[in-house]
């Protein structure tokens, strides 16, 4: 049986192999001259997906912190105003 630990960071993980995979298309379509309007879909594509694991990064780390404080201090050394940083540097 999966924690939620690490059923999030498959899902994270998950998400940053299709962005992966997103930007690899892109680069294709660059190098093969594909046309603008798919070029500018799959790249909104890849941003979308990096935003979404950027979010579910920063959500994990805010639940730890919320039911843990003090261990979330130490453990990641994050403190709230350092997470609330890392969610507006997405926003």
């Amino acid at each position: 049986m999966s924690t939620p630990e690490a059923e999030a960071q498959r899902r994270i993980v998950n998400r940053l192999r299709r962005a992966s995979g997103q930007l690899n298309a892109v680069i294709a379509a660059v190098e093969n001259g594909g046309s603008c309007r798919d070029v500018v879909t799959q790249l909104a594509a890849v941003t979308s997906a990096l935003h979404k694991a950027g979010f579910a990064i920063v959500s994990t780390a805010m639940k730890d912190c919320i039911a843990d404080p003090q261990a979330a201090a130490t453990d990641d050394g994050l403190t709230t105003e350092e997470l609330e940083k890392l969610f507006l540097m997405l926003a």
